[in-house]
């Protein structure tokens, strides 16, 4: 029975629990870690995910709670947030104890039955055994620095999540003193999982073992003449958000890069020990980093989850993993001259059900293009390895006005995105890094090109990121276009952030933080007043969160004032739906399937006009007040039919990667009915935009 994590938050609050909400994610993403009826490999995945969801929550969101109420000695004075951190630690730990069990119950067993076998010490063959040994001799111990703590060897620096151990020795060392504890890290260059050689056993299939394993199998061989007591595995966890007044710092890139230096050791948030960690250690250990008890997460298993993914790469059986997808191309064959296709009319793509490649193709067409004067883009994720950048690099090497928007502050991406910054600067673009205190979120390009004597504009907006990788297996939407109002206020967009004067009035574009908050608010209430004069009002939003007090509110008066609304809302919703008097018109469902759901779609039926935009935006208070976003509309007809029957209908139908949220905070998993096995949008978008094409790895 899964705790009542939401009975402890007021009953008669009109929100439910930001934090615990985003827990509740967790929950759906681990549920298919349990589904039956997924690939063995793809459950290892969402296990994986699970763990690196709850790693990345305890990094940012419990470490800015902890920071909020500064140190544990002051928490009792901040009795709220006392609680809220109780029902956070309450789910934490009952959501790693389902971790474990679901890996250790389920999962390993059904690998090992299908020849995917991840072997312990005491399950190792003796060929095996031989093997770990000379792996460990030659490999492993000469990377090795044990370190035995006295006064000249006080505690080490512990990287963020790195794996380490703990070891309690007896008798003297060998200078005749009782330094009883020692601390071994591991090494960061070698592979966590280890694939033994296959003539080594008769079981079958392939066989892995840890790094852990193999260290904890030959860790007395480190202290000789010693005897190790205990030992234990160790991972601590630490506050990853990084922090620079932008008010003071003269070079915000600079600033970053000493700032990555220190992310590694932050405060410490958490500490994960082995379940057979004696109790002596593990207290030792919380004294170290300062923890209390509530902190401590003894695992039955690797400190690490995530590690796990790298058995991925090692087995081959199609049979344990989705089977492979074929993105559809959104230009028709033979259609090289991209410009020329959207003077024709937009392309609205829809990914990763359509390629990306028809992105990456306009930048490099316009780096490529004599005609093309000027390229302007927003960076906000692309990764290490990018063709998108590559492409502005040529087109500023070429002589063209380049100017890249480059978000430094994109969490867990900001050493790629300086790289990045330094390529295009030392390749002569213009390199900006937003306005001060607000993050560039909005997800746009420029091209402009001279075509009969004037400048003409194309733009992309998108949902997503220009990341090679993500596109592959987030859901978003973007539009290619040249339609003079919209691009233009592109441009305008990128002169504000570039000059940081004030935008002139947009018609199209809903920008943020000046327009985005009251667009929404003014379109919602506009429902409401349809629906005062009798007539139907209809909202139906796709997003990634909803957290913001007061456009929620604003869809509370539009329900009372009989708006049906349907919320597709993938992860933290602070909402509650259903409630009578309240929000009695308001569902709100979230998909979690093969992809994640990315897109931020905005629908008001707004007396059959059919209002549909796109955003890079979700519906909290730091999308609205504290970045730069865009919403943009949809405006060909043909085009708002798709996202409707792409983006939003199927998603409603779905009852087989669905959950229903409850007033209370739970969310319950729409059950297929019939015999035709349930409905998934996913499945059916996989199987209407594919086709055969460039296989998605």
């Amino acid at each position: 029975m899964k705790p009542d994590v939401h009975a402890e938050v007021g009953k008669n609050s009109a929100f439910l629990d930001r934090e615990l909400s985003q827990l509740m994610f967790n929950r759906r993403v681990l549920a298919q870690a349990e589904d039956k009826s997924i690939p063995l490999l793809e459950r290892l995945r969402y296990l994986c995910i699970a763990s690196s969801n709850l790693d990345e929550f305890f990094e940012v969101r419990v470490a800015s709670l902890l920071a909020a109420a500064g140190t544990d000695g002051v928490l009792a004075t901040h009795p709220a947030l006392l609680a809220t951190l109780s029902r956070i630690s309450n789910e934490c730990h009952a959501l790693v104890t389902d971790q474990y069990n679901i890996l250790n119950q389920e999962v390993l067993p059904e690998l090992a039955a299908s020849g995917v076998h991840l072997v312990r010490h005491n399950e190792r063959t003796e060929a095996e055994r031989a093997w770990v040994k000379d792996y460990f001799d030659t490999e492993v111990r000469p990377l090795l620095t044990p370190i035995g703590l006295d006064p000249a060897h006080p505690f080490p620096q512990v990287v963020n999540k790195s794996l380490n151990f703990i070891v309690s020795l007896s008798g003297k060392d060998a200078f005749g003193r009782g330094t009883a504890i020692a601390i071994l890290k591991a090494p960061r260059v070698l592979p966590r999982v280890i694939r033994l050689p296959d003539e080594l056993s008769n079981r079958g299939g392939v066989s892995f073992c840890l790094l852990s394993s193999v260290i904890h199998a030959h860790i007395s061989d480190l202290f000789a003449g010693r005897e190790v007591i205990a030992y234990s595995q160790f991972r601590v966890t630490r506050d990853s958000d990084l922090w620079v007044d932008e008010d003071e710092v003269k070079n915000l890139r600079q600033a970053l890069k000493g700032e990555l230096q220190g992310r590694q050791f932050g405060t410490s948030v958490r500490l994960e020990v082995a379940i057979n960690c004696p109790p002596e250690l593990s207290q030792f250990l919380l004294d170290q980093f300062g923890l209390q008890q509530s902190r401590l997460y003894a695992v039955n298993g690797p400190v690490n989850l995530v590690r796990l993914t790298e058995i991925m790469d090692h087995v081959e059986d199609p049979s344990l993993r989705f089977a492979p997808f074929f993105p559809g191309s959104a230009q028709k064959p033979g259609s090289a001259d991209i410009f020329a296709a959207l003077r024709a009319h937009d392309i609205l793509l829809h990914h990763p059900f359509q390629s990306f490649q028809t992105v990456i193709d306009f930048i490099r067409s316009a780096a490529h293009d004599p005609a093309v004067v000027a390229i302007k883009q927003t960076i906000y994720r692309t990764g290490m390895n990018s063709d998108l950048m590559e492409a502005l690099i040529t087109a500023a090497r070429a002589g063209k006005e380049v100017t890249v928007i480059v978000e430094l502050k994109a969490r867990f991406d900001e050493e790629a995105n300086i790289n990045w910054a330094d390529k295009l600067e030392q390749a002569g673009a213009q390199v900006v890094y937003g306005v001060v205190g607000l993050k560039t979120h909005a997800k746009v390009a420029l091209v402009i090109r001279r075509e009969e004597g004037k400048l003409k504009y194309y733009a992309h907006l998108g949902t997503g990121n220009y990341h090679p990788t993500t596109t592959k297996f987030y859901t978003d939407f973007g539009l290619l276009t040249c339609h003079p109002g919209i691009s233009q206020e592109v441009n305008e967009v990128f002169i504000h952030l570039t000059s940081l004067t004030k935008p002139h009035r947009l018609n199209h574009l809903w920008l943020a933080p000046f327009a985005l908050q009251n667009e929404i608010i003014k379109a919602i209430r506009n429902e409401a007043r349809i629906a005062r004069s009798g007539r139907p009002g209809r909202i139906i939003v796709k997003m990634n969160a909803l957290v913001d007090e007061s456009v929620i509110r604003a869809l509370y008066a539009a329900s009372k004032d009989g708006v049906k609304i349907d919320l597709i809302v993938r992860g933290a919703c602070t909402l509650k739906p259903g409630v009578p008097g309240l929000s009695e018109n308001i569902k709100v469902r979230s998909i979690i399937g093969r992809f994640l759901e990315h897109s931020r779609i905005y629908y008001f039926r707004n007396d059959l006009a059919h209002d549909v935009m796109l955003s890079s935006a979700d519906w909290m208070s730091r999308n609205l007040f504290r970045r730069i976003e865009v919403a943009f509309p949809i405006l060909d007809k043909a085009l708002k039919r798709r996202v409707m029957s792409e983006g939003l209908n199927p998603y409603l139908k779905d009852n087989r990667n669905a959950w229903e949220l409850e007033p209370d905070g739970h969310y319950q998993r729409r059950k297929a009915r019939g015999k035709q096995g349930g409905f998934s949008a996913q499945q059916h978008l996989m199987e209407t935009l594919g086709m055969p094409g460039a296989v998605i790895e």
